[in-house]
């Protein structure tokens, strides 16, 4: 299985790169097919969405044979960088049915909470299924040290839950018909999706 991650700014001094490794390192421990894909490998002057630019071409072949993402992404004036929303709009057909989890960066105390949520409108809007589950790494100045190296363990135990997560999901929205079925049980079943079950469908309707 073929999930690569995504690193979402193009920045001078980004911060967002040690996280991305991190989840690299972490995404090979499993055993899985991975990469890392730069946003900064995929810079165009304008928004261009023929998919007949090189650019275009290239990202196609890896989205088309990935079961799956991980998106690191920071969070800049409460929204995600223009230049992964660029990259990710050069193509479209290929993404469909495709799990996105999210890592979301701040050098806040909201762990890039905000641009996430806008970043999940843009994936469903691409025909992709974020996932419920998210890792969020506030305060990253202070998350690493100077070898680039994680401080805080638990972020292993987050960032594997993740993966399983994507994983679990991969598999049941490749094989089709009642699998999706299952994706939305599981869903219904969440934290989130009994919050939003409650609200559109209360017992007195």
């Amino acid at each position: 299985m073929y999930i690569p991650i995504i690193l979402g700014t193009a920045r001078e001094g980004r911060q967002s790169e040690k996280v991305a490794k991190f989840v690299l390192e972490q995404v090979k421990k499993t055993g899985l097919e991975t990469e890392l894909i730069d946003v900064r490998d995929y810079h165009i002057r304008a928004t261009n969405n023929t998919g007949e630019i090189p650019e275009a071409k290239r990202l196609a072949e890896k989205v088309v044979r990935a079961e799956g993402f991980i998106v690191v992404m920071p969070e800049y004036n409460h929204t995600y960088p223009g230049e992964l929303k660029m990259m990710l709009d050069m193509i479209y057909e290929q993404y469909a049915r495709k799990p996105v989890g999210i890592c979301a960066v701040s050098g806040g105390p909201l762990g890039g909470a905000r641009g996430m949520q806008a970043l999940r409108l843009t994936c469903i809007g691409l025909g992709m299924h974020p996932l419920q589950e998210a890792v969020y790494f506030p305060m990253v100045q202070d998350l690493f040290d100077e070898a680039g190296k994680i401080k805080d363990p638990s972020y292993e135990k987050k960032v594997k839950g993740l993966i399983d997560s994507l994983i679990w999901h991969a598999k049941a929205l490749k094989g089709g018909g009642w699998s999706w079925l299952k994706v939305f049980i599981r869903y219904r079943n969440s934290h989130m999706g009994m919050a939003i079950w409650r609200r559109t469908c209360p017992r007195n309707s």
